[in-house]
């Protein structure tokens, strides 16, 4: 909850494209080239960014996030205003982490930056 709005817990590629468009495409909202030209090929529903409750501090950013199950789901790279304050006292109600999603990395790299071959190694685990 933010200003009384519920806040999604995630967002998508197609929420990315939409608030770039909605500031029109001006600076801080505005895409890369690059970006801008992959639209039509990136999957629109795939997660980009989510939060969650874990505890962070400073120099927390390139943590990995894990599920309980111990795979790999996205990396730390900020935390929202509440979790300024975590060095010294934590607050689960309000302090959030702020990962990239492994599966908007993926997508990012096989539509964006067309790496397909470094999609199969991570997702092989091992080199070509």
């Amino acid at each position: 909850m933010e200003d009384g709005k519920a806040i999604p817990f995630q967002t998508t590629y197609q929420g990315l494209y939409d608030r770039c468009e909605e500031h029109r495409n001006q600076p801080p909202f505005d895409l890369p080239g690059r970006w801008k030209t992959s639209q039509e090929r990136i999957k629109l529903s795939v997660p980009y960014n989510f939060v969650s409750t874990a505890d962070i501090i400073g120099g927390n950013s390139g943590s990995p996030v894990v599920n309980k199950a111990g795979e790999f789901v996205g990396i730390i790279f900020d935390g929202n205003i509440h979790s300024l304050v975590a060095g010294i006292a934590y607050d689960e109600e309000q302090s959030r982490a702020v990962a990239v999603h492994s599966a908007g990395i993926i997508e990012a790299l096989q539509s964006v930056y067309n790496a397909g071959d470094l999609v199969k190694e991570i997702r092989s685990g091992q080199l070509p």
